[in-house]
């Protein structure tokens, strides 16, 4: 594993997300058949997917030539974008050892704005953009509104096929989320 990327945060300085319930409506429900602009062209119909995957919903990364937003980490869970997208890269061989076939991160970003994060972070897996709002809205996933932008709350779930059959919410601190996951397919509960 290469944990030399991860960005070294004392994630007791960042405020912990609390679960408010926001995220409770999603196990068991379908994935709805809305396709998502990839960061490795075309697009990804979540409607479609087969086997298990991997959904994790980040609010957004961050690029070393724009700042945050003010306040940025003061925001309960807003902080850890790069640290989560890591986590699932390095674990991304265990992961697909216990059955997973598919990794994806979605944001509410432009895929263009998505493409550098992916490149600059060499992720084995698509970056998919909702900015539309569509799967958004169908699944009614928990938001920030920020400056303006509308913002999915960090969540992850796990599918068997289309069927969401674990929720991970909130997720802190987001570097351990992947090592969360890898621990769920690995209990015999998947």
């Amino acid at each position: 594993m290469n944990r030399k990327s991860l960005e070294a945060v004392d994630w007791r300085a960042i405020p912990a997300p609390v679960d408010d319930g926001s995220a409770s409506h999603l196990e068991g429900l379908s994935m709805p058949g809305v396709a998502l602009p990839s960061t490795r062209g075309g697009q990804v119909n979540l409607g479609h997917l087969r086997g298990w995957s991997i959904l994790y919903f980040y609010p957004m990364t961050g690029r070393p030539d724009v700042p945050l937003p003010d306040g940025w980490d003061d925001i309960p869970g807003a902080r850890g974008c790069t640290p989560q997208a890591c986590s699932f890269r390095d674990l991304s061989r265990e992961l697909a050892d216990k059955g997973v076939s598919s990794v994806f991160g979605i944001s509410t970003q432009s895929t263009q704005y998505q493409e550098e994060a992916a490149d600059r972070l060499h992720l084995p897996f698509a970056l998919l953009s909702d900015i539309e709002l569509h799967l958004t809205t169908a699944l009614r996933l928990p938001t920030i509104e920020l400056d303006g932008m509308l913002l999915i709350k960090r969540l992850t779930l796990v599918l068997h096929g289309t069927l969401v059959k674990q929720v991970f919410f909130p997720v802190f601190p987001p570097d351990r989320n992947a090592a969360d996951v890898l621990k769920f397919m690995e209990s015999g509960q998947s």
